[in-house]
């Protein structure tokens, strides 16, 4: 599939067969195109956790639900939790001069990466901000100094391709000034 025609089919699942597992060469080579996403000053900020054991996958979904958000993620079969490493010194003097916190742009990018060839590999994702951090550092064994920035929820999609919402590009670009 064409780079523009994977942005048209990459969108947020919400519904997965739980039946079906993800494969771990697919998932290896999801990891691997997150391995080469771009960082600030190449600081590569990030670890990510991969889980696919069902026992597993069911602690971290209820985690991911025990704020009363993201009921259906108990369906996804794989997960990768990324988690915000610190960035090397010419990205952490670059952010102070600049007041701006790298990692945080750089672990946006590489969730990007892993959608985007989730949606190549078939599969379904979806990125999840809302969740009980402090129970799932205790479950993947993250220190306490680590935040979890994202979670991203993986699977065979079972929900209908939607047409993406979106602003009008004149709404939302310009050219040559604001």
């Amino acid at each position: 599939m064409d780079f523009y025609q994977l942005v048209e089919e990459r969108q947020s699942c919400r519904a997965y067969d739980s039946t079906r597992e993800v494969e771990p060469d697919k998932l290896a080579r999801i990891i691997e195109a997150a391995r080469l996403a771009p960082s600030a000053c190449n600081s590569q900020p990030w670890h990510l956790i991969t889980v696919t054991d069902k026992q597993h996958r069911a602690e971290v979904a209820q985690a991911l639900t025990s704020i009363g958000m993201n009921k259906w993620v108990d369906q996804a079969t794989a997960f990768i939790v990324i988690v915000q490493e610190s960035p090397n010194f010419t990205a952490r003097l670059g952010g102070w001069i600049k007041n701006k916190h790298f990692p945080l742009i750089d672990c946006g990018i590489v969730s990007s990466h892993i959608t985007l060839a989730a949606t190549q590999e078939g599969l379904g994702s979806c990125i999840l901000g809302w969740f009980d951090e402090k129970k799932l550092r205790q479950l993947l064994k993250i220190p306490r100094t680590k935040r979890v920035l994202m979670v991203v929820s993986l699977g065979y999609a079972t929900d209908t391709h939607r047409t993406h919402q979106r602003k009008p590009l004149a709404e939302m670009s310009s050219n040559e000034e604001y």
